[in-house]
């Protein structure tokens, strides 16, 4: 799961990671989702985790399709904008690890 936060991070702090993905925040949400599918296997999981994955593939499918020639280039960092996004990527995993998903009622970390 650390991964998705990290491609989260990268949409906002753009680096080598966003120029090779182009939609990284669309990966890393295709991944959690796929992870939350393969963890819950209940009717209630398949059909939210299911409809967000399901979002994140069609939008992807749709942004592959659309031609915006008057979109502003985005401006690309180097190595240490991706540097950032993972040391920001793994504290938001551990926030939600550690803080947000105990409050929910679903701890992640010693079960």
């Amino acid at each position: 799961m650390w991964p998705a936060f990290v491609l989260v991070a990268a949409a906002y702090i753009p680096g080598q990671i966003k120029k090779t993905l182009k939609h990284p925040m669309l990966a890393g949400v295709k991944l959690w989702a796929f992870a939350h599918l393969l963890s819950n296997g209940d009717l209630g999981g398949i059909v939210l985790f299911g409809g967000i994955l399901g979002w994140a593939v069609y939008d992807r499918v749709s942004l592959k399709r659309r031609t915006d020639p008057g979109a502003p280039k985005i401006p690309v960092g180097g190595w240490k904008n991706d540097a950032v996004a993972i040391v920001v990527g793994t504290l938001l995993y551990l926030a939600v690890g550690f803080v947000f998903h105990p409050l929910a009622g679903v701890p992640v970390f010693g079960r």
